[in-house]
């Protein structure tokens, strides 16, 4: 691994790691922090603005942004320059990205660990929602699974710490928290995270090749709890191929 930087003593960020011979990682810290994302987020903002012949894909993560390029076009000691230029450039280019108002019921079996959470946090499990409800997160990255959305920060007055023993099975769908921050699960699968309820939205859809996931980094999300009837009839609809991602988007 080969680092580029100024002071070798203490490496500053940004900087940039080869990871192989095509790829390379520019990161900008090493903690999960509104001030970091906003970095990665203005980094990836000004690769898009500005696009770096041999470059084919990158992917922003918590503190990083992975890069991937061609090596016969461009190897990695004439791109790292270039990348650490784009990284040190002002963060003013990181743009919000869309507005998602998504539903979500807290009700009965959706919403296993609501009071849990709530007590944690010295609240009722309507007041917890209500407060849940008045935040607008920000998407971070994608990860875990395609279409897993990591939303933060949560505050530590809504937050709670992961399961002891994860569940084996989590069903698609569900909204949950942990470790301030907040997601909902494309796919059913095993997680440590603490469930506080469901949403009948598709959050990945193979079939959209031009966008198959629901949200992206930069994009910001209020969830909007609704009663079980609510959720009943938009999942019948939403299955059915009647769901239209623009109707989750809100006025800016």
């Amino acid at each position: 691994m080969s680092y580029l930087y100024a002071d070798p003593a203490e490496p500053p960020t940004p900087r940039v790691l080869a990871l192989g011979d095509a790829a390379a990682s520019v990161a900008f810290g090493a903690r999960i922090a509104p001030e970091v994302r906003q970095k990665v987020q203005a980094f990836c903002a000004a690769l898009a603005a500005a696009p770096i012949e041999g470059v084919e894909e990158w992917a922003p993560a918590f503190a990083s942004v992975a890069v991937w390029f061609d090596p016969d076009r461009i190897s990695f000691d004439a791109l790292a320059p270039r990348l650490l230029a784009l990284a040190r450039a002002p963060a003013s280019l990181a743009l919000p990205g869309a507005l998602f108002e998504i539903p979500f019921c807290a009700e009965g079996a959706f919403a296993p660990d609501l009071a849990e959470v709530a007590r944690l946090n010295g609240l009722t499990p309507a007041a917890y929602l209500e407060r849940l409800g008045r935040l607008t997160l920000e998407v971070y990255m994608l990860g875990f699974q395609p279409g897993f959305a990591y939303l933060g920060a949560l505050p530590d007055s809504l937050s709670a710490p992961r399961l002891a023993t994860p569940r084996t099975r989590v069903p698609a769908g569900s909204v949950a928290i942990a470790d301030g921050m907040c997601a909902a699960y494309p796919y059913g699968s095993p997680g440590g995270w603490r469930l506080i309820g469901r949403t009948p939205a598709p959050l990945f859809d193979v079939s959209n090749e031009r966008r198959p996931a629901l949200l992206a980094p930069g994009d910001r999300v209020r969830w909007r709890s609704i009663a079980r009837n609510e959720y009943d009839a938009l999942a019948a609809r939403w299955r059915a191929g009647g769901f239209d991602p623009a109707e989750l988007r809100a006025p800016r």
